[in-house]
């Protein structure tokens, strides 16, 4: 028995003397005597006992967070270099033995650890920002920012939103090419509507962002939010068919682009014509040559485009415009291909003999083109031409030229489909209809 009490009296003082090793490191740590702080606890944590609780290695994140920070102190100990690394090894070991709540954390002496590693993190990755090192910045700003949110959860700071952490680490990741996660820090502002001179590149970046991870919510959400805090800026005016254009370089590009708007509402008006427009100035450019549309598969794509934008605004005649254009420009291209197969063909065939079979094939299949392509444009503009007799009255001078041009372009095609008719009912029909769009044309003068 009296073995017994003696084991259990000699366990209580071994106990007692590891507690009062934590109590006395600490005291160090309150009166911010960190040398014999830092003296006392090396010398205990070679004792199992001593570290195999919490208190060890949240005493050694304070005591070597705080040294790191001692210009003097790293001036003379020899490993300085090495004390923020342990310090933030310690706090990862004291993590894993008193997470996920931290209840050391109360404690008015080790509450000091997390704030001094914060501390020291912090100026370590503005010195990496001011040198323009970025990468490791932003390593560096994660780190801060991991402590931050710790602080925040137990009170340790003031502020609910740690501003300049999450804007720094947010631009070092930015900057050092981690985009996706420098999104998540410039979320954490924004959700928080940070907001104030200088910060309306947050909510720019967010829209972007969104807009190139193709997820049109963060985009619709960002940009409201931007266009509230920041009502004079046009940034937040521009839609989902602006970025689309803007952002992408060549026509491959841009289409890609205007086509994931469009698989998001395919019924957008002005993302239908904006493609519309895409592809005819490519099917038709001012200069340079014309885009080798060999399936139609670009034809298509237009004519759908320009019919969904139709159905958007029956009252614009703006799309049949283009899509008569479009025609017209496709059977004039045809009629210069039929011109100089003619010409060659004479030139090649012998006087006094007929062309060959191959030859005639030819130039039958394009005045089949020809006349397809002149005819596929009666139907857009006679639609466009309804459009603005309805309205004639309030035509501004340029819609007015266009009426008299579209009227024009139905006198041609018309007299054309009478010289190719046989019938005499159909020579009778075209011959009214030529005269009736002859006789708009002239009145529109």
């Amino acid at each position: 028995m009296k073995k017994t009490i003696f084991f259990a009296a000699m366990l209580s003082m071994g106990l007692f003397a590891g507690a009062q090793n934590y109590k006395d490191i600490a005291n160090y740590l309150l009166l911010k005597q960190y040398i014999p702080a830092k003296t006392e606890l090396d010398k205990n944590m070679t004792k199992e006992k001593f570290t195999a609780k919490a208190d060890a290695w949240i005493l050694k994140t304070a005591i070597y967070a705080a040294l790191s920070t001692d210009s003097g102190f790293m001036k003379t100990y020899p490993q300085a270099a090495q004390l923020l690394p342990e310090a933030e090894a310690a706090w990862a070991k004291y993590k894993s033995m008193d997470g996920p709540n931290y209840p050391l954390l109360k404690d008015l002496v080790y509450k000091e650890a997390p704030v001094d590693l914060y501390t020291a993190l912090f100026n370590k990755a503005y010195k990496e920002y001011q040198a323009s090192t970025f990468e490791p910045a932003f390593t560096t700003f994660r780190k801060v920012a991991e402590l931050s949110d710790i602080l925040t959860a137990n009170k340790l700071l003031n502020s609910p939103v740690d501003t300049t952490v999450l804007i720094l680490t947010a631009y070092t990741g930015e900057t050092s090419g981690h985009k996706d996660e420098a999104a998540i820090y410039y979320q954490k502002l924004a959700d928080a509507r940070v907001a104030g001179n200088g910060n309306e590149f947050i909510y720019r970046f967010l829209v972007l962002h969104a807009f190139e991870k193709n997820d049109m919510a963060s985009f619709d959400k960002y940009k409201a939010l931007g266009k509230e805090l920041y009502p004079s800026s046009e940034y937040f005016t521009y839609d989902k068919t602006d970025f689309a254009v803007g952002l992408s370089n060549g026509f491959e590009t841009k289409l890609k682009s205007m086509e994931e708007v469009l698989a998001k509402d395919p019924n957008d008006y002005k993302a239908n014509v904006t493609l519309a427009q895409l592809v005819y100035d490519t099917l038709h450019p001012k200069e340079g040559t014309p885009f080798a549309d060999a399936n139609g598969a670009m034809e298509g794509k237009l004519i759908s485009s320009l019919t969904k934008a139709a159905a958007a605004k029956p009252d614009d005649e703006l799309v049949w415009l283009v899509m008569g254009d479009h025609f017209i420009d496709k059977a004039d291209k045809i009629n210069d291909a039929r011109a100089a197969h003619v010409q060659d063909m004479k030139t090649r065939t012998k006087p006094g003999t007929q062309p060959s079979k191959a030859d005639i094939a030819k130039r039958d299949e394009l005045d089949k083109a020809y006349a397809d392509a002149f005819d596929k444009a009666r139907e857009p503009y006679e639609k466009a031409a309804a459009i603005m007799a309805a309205k004639a009255d309030k035509l501004t001078g340029s819609q007015k030229q266009q009426y008299r041009k579209v009227a024009g372009y139905l006198g041609d095609i018309y007299t054309y489909k009478k010289a190719q008719a046989k019938a005499p009912a159909d020579q009778a029909k075209f011959t009214a209809d030529a005269k009736k769009w002859n006789d708009l044309y002239d009145t529109l003068r």
